[in-house]
């Protein structure tokens, strides 16, 4: 028998600064569903609807754009009430970035963006200078 677990309680769940939900994990996990997927990295792609972003490993996504118009969907799920995630292959540096990013996008100033998913999310979320650097370009 399988117990349904709340979504503000399952592993990764954070809250956006508008009391928003997102969840963030690695791709290859066995995860409960979800109503919206963004995905950071290739690999298996979940049953429910998602979105691809490319974002090479260590770093920032090739295309701003894209990523920017990814994220904005993201949380406009989020905010619609939808259970949205991230995920990447280790679930922590791309995953935390990208967490870190709808955290500024929902009004989070970008200078408080890397402390807040380290103390969120996980500890090493958001793994290099770059990837901070992406984040305070985003205001």
């Amino acid at each position: 028998m399988s117990v349904d677990v709340a979504w503000s309680e399952q592993p990764g769940v954070v809250v956006l600064p508008s009391g928003a939900s997102v969840r963030g994990r690695r791709i290859a996990d066995v995860a409960s569903p979800a109503d919206f997927a963004l995905l950071l990295a290739g690999g298996p792609a979940p049953a429910w609807a998602h979105r691809r972003i490319r974002w090479p490993d260590f770093w920032v996504p090739l295309d701003r754009a894209d990523a920017l118009d990814a994220l904005r969907e993201a949380l406009r799920r989020a905010h619609a009430g939808e259970r949205v995630e991230m995920a990447c292959r280790g679930g922590q540096g791309r995953t935390g970035t990208a967490l870190a990013a709808l955290a500024v996008l929902d009004g989070l100033p970008a200078e408080r963006a890397v402390d807040w998913v380290r103390t969120s999310y996980r500890p090493r979320a958001v793994e290099t200078p770059w990837q901070r650097r992406w984040l305070r370009r985003l205001a």
